[in-house]
């Protein structure tokens, strides 16, 4: 299912790091753990074992951003070798190729969610000065989203993938070649395709499309196009998991009928025959997952996620092993993770409530078994809290089942209560370590974790109660759990609180705007204020589910839909929201538009009841940047100890306490600025006066966090085959590049660019209202091919230039067209003067118009000018740059 959510939290003050606030309450209690150890990066993590077994790849912080790393398999972690450097973002994912001479790994940009695919040889050697092999951009593209969809064993050096250059609603199938980056279309994706499924042999063999209704089809893939062999109503699930050895049939997921919980069968897509291979012998749960041996094929393990995981095992040999894992790593759920191709190596993980994880090198045949490593090893296991599963009745009736953890050390009787409903909002919540629950109990809540209807894996009838039930009776569950805890004198009535992110961030909101007087405090992070902008925002390679999220919400292209929405928006009744709340927003959030946070906080500033706001310029749909993350969350538990009474950490790293300075927004300075419709700007702004020839020369200095960059930028403007020539060339310790803007003389309308900055080379015409042109990423090219809708001004080497040819006075204010290059996407800029200001800079001292511009879409990226007075020459900027990870840059002219 389409899910909404990731993760986040924010607040905190430069103190001496481990003083803490300790109500009497807290007697008893372990110490108070380090939020570092909880929710920074883990020292290592991720271990993925090569095919061949000799050696081990896995995740470790460099520079504090979470990177690959490899070593040999018998090798101490401190001689491992360094495979990637990403310095702005953690890698998010990676895998070995089928004969393990590359790794493949995704990463986007500030949260945007265009993941590309990179490729890095583990064998690789560093350029001279390099500290990593170099890794190579595999598909080359902006803003486009990557899929992965195969790796076949036939071929190790291939992988299949989809993208969604052509049509970002739907994803193009490809083979990419590995080594070389090459890539071949096999099928243009005009049939709405939302997923391929491939044979063993690595044959395309079926497709999975939703049709207009949000029914699910299974179509087989025959010469002459498609067949429908199989569907199921938008109130059901159904698809393929994997090929059988026997290349004919597919094990095949569905609760098609009469069925409530789904089950693993065979199906034959010539005959339509299916067959029953497995459903939960306790008749309790949804099928879980299946494993199968890496040498046969064969099914050797099927699970369910029941209040903890059961595992049914089909291979003795499998069982065997695994049961000899079991009385090894007593205590713990132990998962079987990566293996070698010939199944007798395994990386077994043991872990449980309070324990993260350890890793473990299992060698099948002497039965030996090695620890590698432990996640969070320095978190103290004793101080944390166990999980229990209980259930309740919700307000029709219905049993939700849900996860309590309550504080260690003291008894669970009068305990102020953190509800924390999971995200999606078709998702669900499971047994085992969290480290959002372990925090909060350690701070002395009681933290519910309630598997509200519309969860999955509780079957279909469970899921399709939260059918239209957005805002009423999924958030009554949430409220009939603390009606049972309250009951069972668990928990304090007058100390509850609720957090969530993503559809746990609008459960927070609408339990503060529906049920005001439950909640004492709440945490929303990103969380959608407003359904309707919500479905609106829905991006494109979305389409194949808007349907179903459609049927299970409400359709916006309705007038009873709309409504709908509207009465379950928060937004709509935060007029009633007395609950003091903390907002957390990612300024490059695709899915939740930074508006609709920014409203609720003004909806509670202005009527004066207690409001906090937290918006990181380099984050999206949830906070990924460790920095970020620790800054959130001494923010969230600071906030929470206020209005509840728990105990927080005082103070943070000097980093941290740095980012939640940078990130913490004043309500007061918050005003929501109202999107413009690109179609409603005209032509360009009318200028008072024309470019002149000048050369200015500025040094920039660019700060990201502790780290700063000194540059040189010399601009050139002269007339060339009668019309302006801007030249920009930019010094840093990186090398030097060169953007040259060609503009209309009087109008200053872009016309062409060309520009060089390292591998990459851009150029690019705009004409018509369009651009086109190429961008080439080290020998890669990909074609630029825009609707812009009306004129660029203001754009690129031209942008402060150009200001300073405008009627500047105070108060004055324009919108014009503006394009993000690296994105291929037009973008509104509003201009004000805000005033008149004398400033001191290398050149001299100037009295100078103060010029805000901001993003009319929402977007992060925000600079003010100062053009002076007396020659309208431009003579200090200082910009955020959401591309460059919200750094901050200050140009001054010399």
């Amino acid at each position: 299912m389409i899910s909404l959510f990731r993760l986040v939290l924010p607040f905190a003050l430069l103190m001496p790091l481990h003083a803490a606030q300790k109500p009497p309450a807290s007697q008893g209690m372990p110490p108070l753990i380090d939020r570092e150890l909880l929710f920074g990066d883990p020292e290592i993590s991720a271990a993925q074992i090569s095919p061949d077994g000799k050696f081990l790849a896995f995740m470790k912080p460099w520079k504090s951003t979470r990177n690959i790393w490899v070593k040999q398999r018998d090798e101490p972690f401190d001689a491992a070798k360094l495979l990637t450097t990403e310095t702005k973002r953690p890698i998010s994912g990676y895998l070995w190729s089928r004969d393990g001479k590359f790794i493949v790994y995704v990463k986007d940009n500030d949260g945007d969610e265009n993941f590309n695919a990179y490729a890095v040889d583990p064998a690789g050697k560093p350029a001279a000065g390099a500290e990593a092999p170099p890794a190579r951009d595999l598909t080359g593209l902006k803003g486009v989203l990557v899929q992965i969809v195969n790796a076949p064993k036939t071929d190790p050096d291939i992988l299949y993938i989809g993208l969604n250059d052509r049509d970002k609603a739907w994803h193009d199938l490809y083979k990419l070649k590995i080594s070389t980056g090459e890539k071949t279309l096999i099928r243009k994706n005009t049939e709405k395709i939302a997923g391929w499924s491939f044979d063993l042999k690595g044959n395309l063999r079926l497709a999975l499309r939703i049709a207009d209704n949000g029914d699910q089809e299974t179509l087989r893939i025959d010469a002459n196009g498609f067949t429908k062999v199989y569907s199921c109503s938008v109130f059901e699930a159904c698809g393929p998991e994997r090929f059988h050895k026997d290349g004919k049939r597919v094990y095949f997921e569905t609760n098609k009928g009469d069925s409530d919980l789904t089950s693993l069968n065979l199906f034959d897509p010539e005959t339509g025959k299916i067959e029953l291979v497995e459903s939960d012998p306790l008749r309790r749960v949804d099928f879980g997952a299946a494993l199968f041996s890496e040498v046969t094929d064969e099914l050797v393990m099927t699970n369910y996620r029941d209040d903890k995981v059961r595992r049914y095992f089909k291979d003795k040999s499998y069982e065997a092993d695994y049961r000899w894992l079991q009385m090894k790593l007593t205590g713990k759920d132990v998962s079987i993770g990566s293996r070698t191709r010939d199944d007798q190596t395994w990386l077994a993980v043991a872990s449980g409530d309070t324990e993260p994880g350890g890793t473990y090198l299992f060698d099948r045949k002497s039965k030996k078994l090695t620890l590698q490593y432990k996640i969070r090893e320095k978190l103290p296991r004793a101080s944390l809290s166990p999980m229990q599963s209980i259930r309740y009745k919700s307000s029709d009736g219905l049993e939700i089942q849900a996860y309590l953890t309550l504080p260690k050390g003291l008894p669970g009787k009068g305990l102020p209560l953190l509800v924390s409903p999971h995200g999606g909002p078709w998702a669900r919540d499971e047994w085992g370590y969290n480290g959002t629950a372990q925090f909060f109990a350690n701070r002395g809540y009681a933290v519910l974790q309630p598997n509200f209807r519309a969860s999955t894996g509780f079957g279909k009838k469970f899921l399709n109660a939260g059918n239209g039930e957005w805002g009423k009776k999924m958030q009554d569950d949430l409220t009939w759990g603390v009606k049972y805890l309250i009951a069972q004198g668990i928990a304090d009535p007058k100390r509850v609180g609720i957090l969530g992110g993503s559809y746990g961030g609008y459960a927070t909101l609408a339990g503060v705007a529906f049920t005001p007087d439950v909640y004492r405090a709440g945490v929303d992070i990103v969380g959608p204020s407003n359904l309707i902008t919500l479905l609106d925002a829905i991006p494109p390679y979305w389409e194949a589910g808007k349907k179903i999220m459609f049927t299970r919400m409400a359709d916006p292209g309705t007038p009873e839909g709309k409504a709908w929405l509207k009465e379950r928006s928060p937004l709509t009744a935060a007029d009633k929201i007395k609950t003091p709340l903390l907002v957390v927003q990612g300024a490059n959030d695709p899915r939740v538009n930074r508006a609709e946070a920014e409203q609720i906080v003004i909806a509670l500033r202005d009527r004066g009841f207690p409001v906090e706001y937290i918006m990181a310029p380099d984050e999206g749909h949830g906070f990924a940047r460790p920095v970020n993350r620790l800054a959130m969350f001494a923010a969230t538990e600071k906030f929470l100890a206020k209005y509840l009474d728990g105990r927080y950490q005082e103070g943070a790293t000097p980093e941290v306490a740095k980012r939640l300075a940078e990130i913490t927004v004043d309500p007061k300075s918050v005003v929501v600025t109202k999107k413009v419709d690109p179609n409603s700007v005209g032509g360009a702004p009318k200028t008072a006066t024309d470019l002149k020839p000048a050369e200015y020369k500025f040094k920039a200095t660019v700060a990201f966090g502790q780290q700063k960059m000194v540059l040189d930028i010399a601009t050139t403007i002269k007339e060339e085959n009668g019309a302006w020539l801007i030249t920009d060339v930019t010094t840093s310790p990186m090398g030097s590049s060169t953007d040259m803007l060609t503009i209309e003389k009087g109008t200053l309308i872009a016309k062409k660019q060309i520009a060089n900055q390292g591998p990459a080379k851009v150029e690019v015409a705009f004409e018509g209202n369009k651009a086109i042109g190429k961008l080439d990423m080290s020998g890669k090219e990909s074609s630029i091919s825009v609707d812009l809708g009306g004129p660029l001004f203001g754009y690129g080497p031209a942008s402060i230039p150009s200001v300073a040819c405008l009627p500047l006075a105070d108060g004055y204010t324009t919108t014009y067209r503006s394009f993000d290059l690296m994105k291929q996407k037009v973008q509104i800029k509003q201009l004000k003067v805000v005033g008149i200001e004398t400033v001191m800079v290398p050149a001299g001292t100037f009295e100078a118009y103060k010029v805000d511009v901001t993003s009319a879409d929402g977007g992060a990226d925000k600079s003010t000018m100062w053009i002076s007075k007396n020659g309208m020459k431009p003579v200090k900027v200082v910009s955020v740059v959401s591309a460059m990870g919200g750094a901050t840059m200050t140009a001054e002219l010399q």
